[in-house]
């Protein structure tokens, strides 16, 4: 197998972390801090709860730092206790949830027309998701917008790689429909 220098750095800094040095930690947060986010995000379409609950993350990460086997990278791990923070944090949000249409992404392309086309897809598409169970909706974005293998996403949800496959199915199929019903009307109207 071939470890790259990039890999080699991180190793190191995980062992430097594991002893307690913070300055080694901030630079994997770092390295990881925009990836961890995005995942975050798609699972909730709320920057904000995103950031939030990669803040908490990254802190149970701290935290649990020493149980940090390499056995997988540091990636997925982080991946772990993310999905398991922001999953926490949306059953503490649905309890004073707000409406799903006050879920936009924002896009920075210019021109406003096609801004505006955009941001009406991009709400459409994150409320689909968001309305997936729980289970679909996670593995979606951690194949989607993690772009983990089926097999890393068995790792870190800790079931079989036949589950992932079939969770992914349903939710890809699930969103096709509910998307096709609302995707047409929005080309009709904007095209």
């Amino acid at each position: 197998m071939l470890i790259t220098k990039s890999a080699e750095v991180e190793a190191d800094l995980i062992l430097e972390a594991q002893q307690g040095d913070r300055n080694a930690f901030g630079e994997l947060v770092r390295r990881h801090h925009r990836e961890v986010v995005n995942v975050v995000y798609h699972m909730c379409g709320d920057v904000q709860l995103a950031e939030d609950a990669a803040q908490e993350a990254f802190v149970r990460a701290w935290l649990r730092l020493d149980s940090y086997r390499p056995l997988t990278t540091l990636r997925n791990w982080l991946y772990r206790i993310a999905v398991n923070a922001a999953l926490d944090m949306l059953r503490r949000e649905r309890s004073t949830a707000e409406d799903i249409q006050s879920l936009a992404l924002h896009d920075q392309q210019p021109g406003p027309e096609t801004l505006l086309v955009q941001q009406e897809r991009a709400a459409l598409v994150q409320a689909a998701i968001l309305s997936l169970t729980p289970a679909s909706r996670t593995v979606l974005v951690l194949r989607e917008y993690g772009e983990l293998s089926y097999q890393e996403i068995a790792n870190i949800l800790e079931v079989p790689m036949g589950t992932v496959m079939s969770r992914l199915n349903y939710a890809r199929n699930r969103l096709r429909e509910l998307l096709a019903e609302q995707l047409s009307p929005l080309e009709v109207e904007n095209g």
